[in-house]
């Protein structure tokens, strides 16, 4: 499926846009098909790309400001008269401010509320610990009903937002304030539920969600050149996972790795490993946050520092394949 990517993976002149300019742009789209769209922020309508919503649809958009428990709570009520809310704020306050309302309200009574998680992961850079949350997948994928999702990039969050808005379920979108590079196109296809082989191989399989999928393919790319042959899958949805794409490329390759950028515990990896341990036992590395809070720090240094670049993954790779043997081939 690498017809669908752009052609300069790894180049220096590759397009970058943060993935949050994506939601911003298919919020509109879908406020414009859907006049039962609205968006509510916690004073954060800039930072979470709801102004040009703001600006298109004054009447439907609702700043509620620092007061994140009731943000999703009007939103669920919101949802209950029918309308589709957009609940916007940082992912380090919604959910992580919020989760008791964000379960009660929302995912109990299975209402259509879509979370949108900005800053989420390392990407908060500078504002450090405190602003970087690494805890939201964990959190959001055991929730009831939720749908969880982390786009690769700002295309892909665009189509994501646009497919929230129609599937009459509670959506939780994990977004990147940092630019990031776009790695797919318009023609690129994106279904909720679905995970795409990005670059095919079978000496081991590399399991990435969000704008680490990224990084997977650069370091798929350096692996190549050492002979070694690893399929890229990208996992933009991660509950529910799309089972049958994972089981074919882990018994294909015969080793997995996952990679996120967040805590491994109880994330996105946890979420692999326990697919593949009732369904086809084998082990799996998981590279990730290793039981550690982020740092202030600009994006790259930090995604060397926590080992979550192209060229880390390339040497966690080989020393899985050094000792680890393929299974189910």
């Amino acid at each position: 499926m690498e017809m669908f990517l752009v052609a300069n993976i790894g180049s220096d002149d590759i397009a970058q846009e943060p993935t949050r300019a994506g939601l911003g742009r298919g919020l509109v789209k879908a406020g414009q098909e859907n006049k039962n769209i609205v968006g509510l922020s916690a004073d954060l309508t800039d930072s979470t790309q709801l102004g040009a919503f703001a600006e298109a649809f004054p009447e439907r958009f609702v700043q509620i400001g620092i007061a994140e428990q009731n943000l999703v709570t009007v939103a669920s009520g919101m949802a209950v008269m029918g309308k589709i809310p957009f609940a916007s704020s940082y992912a380090a306050f919604s959910p992580g401010r919020c989760y008791e309302q964000i379960r009660t309200t929302i995912c109990l009574n299975d209402q259509p509320v879509k979370l949108v998680g900005s800053h989420a992961g390392l990407s908060a850079g500078p504002d450090g610990a405190t602003h970087q949350m690494l805890e939201d997948i964990a959190l959001m994928r055991v929730l009831p009903n939720m749908i969880v999702i982390a786009p690769g990039d700002s295309v892909e969050a665009e189509k994501a937002t646009l497919a929230m808005a129609k599937n009459g379920k509670p959506n939780y979108i994990r977004l990147s304030r940092e630019k990031s590079p776009v790695f797919t196109t318009m023609q690129t296809p994106f279904e909720i539920g679905k995970a795409y082989v990005l670059r095919p191989g079978d000496d081991v399989a590399i399991f990435a969600t969000g704008t680490s999928s990224y990084q997977a393919l650069l370091a798929a790319k350096a692996l190549a050149s050492d002979n070694i042959q690893a399929e890229v899958v990208h996992v933009p949805t991660i509950k529910p996972l799309d089972q049958k794409t994972i089981l074919a490329s882990a018994r294909k390759c015969g080793r997995v790795i996952t990679v996120e950028e967040g805590q491994i515990a109880a994330g996105f990896g946890s979420a692999i490993a326990e697919f593949l341990s009732e369904n086809l036992p084998m082990p799996v590395r998981r590279l990730g946050m290793q039981d550690s809070f982020g740092e202030s720090g600009n994006t790259p240094d930090l995604l060397k520092k926590f080992g979550l670049t192209g060229q880390h993954i390339a040497f966690a790779v080989h020393d899985w394949i050094d000792h680890m043997p393929q299974y189910h081939r």
